[in-house]
C-alpha cells in the first residue's frame, strides 16, 4: 500500500510541491524515502528488460488518509499499481500478489474501525496517517505465543492512526494459516491490536480481552451443557 497520489500539478485542491512555497512538500525523486510509509517514491517506469508492459493504474482503498494539507478533500491511500509491484518484488503472478497485499490491508483497516468505533465512537472519521514493517521486532504477545509453543507471526506492521486529532498506534502481528482463500484472497490471519502507549490503551486492551475471555467461557459452558444433555 502506498501513499502516493498522482495528481496533476495544475489542480488547484493538491498539495504544491516543496519549490513552489508553502503548502505539503512532496518529494521530486523516486529514491527518496516516503516517511509516511518507510518506502521509496512510487517508480511507474518500465524495468529494463521487461517482456511486457503492465498498466500503472492504481487501485483507491477505503482507507481514508490524514494529511496536514488543510486545502485537499477527503483523499484514500491508493494501493499499488502493476508495474511498481513489478519493480518492487519482481516476481510472476502479479495479479493475484496484487489482490492478496490489497484484501489484507482491507481486512486490518476493517479491524482497526472495530477498535475505534466500539471504544471511541466519539471519532467518527479515524484515518490512518502512516505505517512501516517491523518483521524482525516481535511484540510481547507474539513473544508470549512463542514461548507457549504457538506460531510466530511471519510479518508485523505499525499503523500509525489519527483519531479525530489524538495519534494512536496499532500493531498487526501476521500469522500464516496455509493456502490462499479464493474467496477472500487471504492466507493470513490478523492480530490487530492498539499499542500500549497509554493509560487509555491500556484500558481499550483490557476490556478488549475481558469481552473475549467472557466468549470463550461461554461457547466452553455451553458444549459442556449440551454434552451432558
Amino acid at each position: 500500500m502506498s501513499n502516493h497520489n498522482e495528481k496533476s500539478s495544475s489542480s488547484s485542491s493538491s498539495c504544491p510541491h516543496a519549490n513552489n512555497g508553502g503548502g505539503c512538500p512532496v518529494a521530486s525523486k523516486i529514491d527518496e524515502i516516503d516517511p509516511l510509509n518507510a518506502m521509496p517514491r512510487p517508480n511507474q517506469q518500465p524495468a529494463p528488460d521487461q517482456p511486457f508492459s503492465l498498466s500503472t493504474n492504481r487501485e483507491k482503498s477505503t482507507i481514508p488518509k490524514a494529511s496536514e494539507c488543510t486545502n485537499e478533500k477527503i483523499i484514500t491511500w491508493e494501493y499499488p499499481s502493476p508495474q511498481m509491484f513489478w519493480n518492487a518484488m519482481v516476481k510472476k503472478d502479479m495479479e493475484n500478489i496484487i489482490q492478496i497485499h490489497n484484501a489484507n490491508n482491507e481486512h486490518a483497516w476493517r479491524e482497526v474501525l472495530m477498535w475505534e468505533r466500539t471504544l471511541h465512537p466519539e471519532c467518527s472519521t479515524p484515518k490512518l496517517k502512516s505505517f512501516h514493517g517491523d518483521a524482525k521486532n516481535y511484540s510481547p504477545r507474539a513473544r508470549i505465543r512463542g514461548w507457549l509453543g504457538y506460531q510466530m507471526p511471519f510479518d508485523r506492521h505499525n499503523w500509525l492512526v489519527d483519531r479525530c486529532g489524538d495519534e494512536v498506534t496499532y500493531i498487526i502481528d501476521y500469522y500464516d494459516v496455509g493456502r490462499v482463500n479464493p474467496e477472500t484472497k487471504l492466507f493470513t490471519q490478523l492480530d490487530v491490536r492498539p499499542a500500549i502507549r497509554d493509560w487509555d490503551s491500556l484500558w481499550c486492551r483490557t476490556v478488549v480481552g475481558y469481552w473475549r475471555l467472557k466468549e470463550t467461557f461461554s461457547q466452553w459452558w455451553n458444549r459442556g451443557r449440551d454434552r451432558l444433555e
